[in-house]
């Protein structure tokens, strides 16, 4: 076994603590330093800040001198949203006892407020470094749009962080993002609701939000009892690339198994139509506009480099519809146009350049129906073309679902960027490495890293271009 895998599996058991210490400064150097900053610190912290935020910490009494910067996903409006410093208890509670402090706020408010939550998480760092003094080692991490934030952190603070690891991360940008809600929305009105006005942007409030919803839901359901319009609905998916597989409750349909696939599909796009209307119209508000725009785009071009391309192509050939015609006829709908503050709101809050300037882990499942894996491609580019792949290394989980890594996986990626930066190089992240170390920090899951290159994103956007 590799020899950071012994040494990480050594770090995390209370039996084995003196040698992990001895081997850690033998190995890694003094920039692990085993003294624990305060004995007696508190094991939790809560407290409000200026802009109304809560934050909450945990800080082990053998404090490893690393604190883990945790930013969390998505939360709708008016929705509970308490303070969080850690994707699930089970990690939190497995990092303590290796000696990482974890520390993170609720951001000011709900829905999309990415600009709040970078100044809101850089507050909680600074009221913890102000009560603890400053860290050895300062990490950020986070999920879903946690880990949008927290490759905004990485992008534009750099120098409060050693690294970072994002999580099932919407790595395409803000921008991106809200382009491609807006073409799946837009194929799915003109694909099967022909003749519908339901507004997809610049929607008044949560009402028009759930009227537009009705209506397309109500378009899909019916759609969904005839083979033509299951095969609209497989070419809706393929412009958001949904994969085959989107519930890790139910077996991965066969790679033939374009039924299932569709099935699948077509469930995930129902939520989607919802979150997609009533999450745009927070976007919206914040954004005072519309930010999304699909002038100029061609869908032929995008679904010929959708991961689901052979699927449609199959439906369609079994229902007897032409997808020439189809697609000609998308070419042909009437395009959005995007209010010009709106999209500098988005820019602004946020999308990437791919300067990174310290290393960071990102880990995605291949079958997420939230934020498709394609995303990690869009931001491997944008690091590609500022000239830093060196300090991205990127992950993958064969499993179904939207953020749904075991503990371990979760885990073996903060202990391989630890390992990254104290040594000064990659260790190995190859998926059997990586399974056997959350094997080690996690023994009772399963746990799925495998082998994967994304395609394309159907909308990249990043500030390079």
């Amino acid at each position: 076994m590799a020899r950071e895998v012994l040494l990480f599996r050594r770090a995390v058991s209370k039996a084995a603590a003196t040698v992990v210490t001895v081997l850690l400064v033998a190995v890694l150097g003094p920039a692990v330093d085993p003294t624990p900053a305060s004995a007696a610190a508190p094991s939790r912290v809560e407290g409000v800040l200026p802009d109304g935020s809560t934050y909450v910490m945990d800080v082990p009494a053998n404090w490893n001198g690393t604190v883990l910067l945790y930013s969390h996903g998505y939360v709708p409006d008016n929705v509970a949203n308490p303070a969080r410093n850690a994707p699930s208890d089970n990690v939190r509670t497995a990092l303590l006892e290796a000696g990482y402090a974890q520390i993170g706020s609720s951001y000011p408010a709900t829905g999309w407020v990415v600009q709040g939550a970078l100044s809101a998480q850089l507050a909680t760092l600074d009221k913890f470094e102000a009560q603890f003094g400053p860290a050895r080692r300062t990490i950020a991490w986070g999920t879903s749009m946690g880990g949008m934030i927290t490759t905004g952190l990485a992008e534009r603070f750099s120098h409060r962080f050693d690294g970072t690891v994002t999580m099932c991360g919407l790595q395409q940008g803000a921008v991106a993002n809200w382009n491609n809600n807006l073409d799946t929305l837009f194929a799915i009105r003109a694909l099967l609701a022909a003749g519908s006005t339901a507004p997809l942007v610049r929607l008044p409030g949560q009402a028009a939000a759930l009227a537009s919803t009705a209506e397309l839901t109500a378009a899909l359901d019916a759609a969904q009892a005839t083979p033509q319009g299951r095969a609209r609905i497989a070419l809706a998916a393929a412009f958001r690339n949904i994969p085959a597989w989107t519930d890790p409750a139910r077996p991965e349909p066969d790679a033939d198994d374009h039924d299932t696939a569709q099935r699948n599909q077509f469930e995930a796009l129902r939520q989607f139509v919802k979150t997609g209307l009533t999450w745009r119209q927070e976007a919206e508000e914040h954004a005072g506009g519309n930010m999304s725009w699909n002038s100029g785009v061609d869908y032929g071009r995008i679904f010929v480099h959708s991961a689901n391309r052979q699927q449609v192509e199959q439906l369609y050939a079994r229902s007897g519809l032409s997808l020439r015609d189809d697609l000609t006829a998308l070419a042909a709908a009437p395009r959005i146009t995007a209010d010009p503050t709106a999209v500098r709101y988005m820019i602004r809050n946020i999308s990437f350049t791919g300067r990174l300037t310290t290393p960071m882990i990102s880990i995605h499942t291949t079958g997420d129906p939230l934020v498709p894996v394609q995303a990690e491609k869009a931001y491997a580019e944008a690091v590609s073309d500022a000239g830093r792949s060196r300090l991205l290394r990127q992950g993958y989980v064969h499993r179904a679902g939207h953020c749904t890594f075991t503990t371990g996986e979760m885990l073996a990626a903060v202990h391989a960027l630890d390992h990254r930066i104290s040594a000064g190089q990659w260790p190995d992240m190859s998926p059997g490495t990586l399974n056997r170390l959350a094997a080690d920090l996690d023994p009772t899951a399963t746990h799925a890293y495998a082998p994967y290159r994304p395609g394309p994103y159907p909308r990249p956007f990043h500030l390079r271009h």
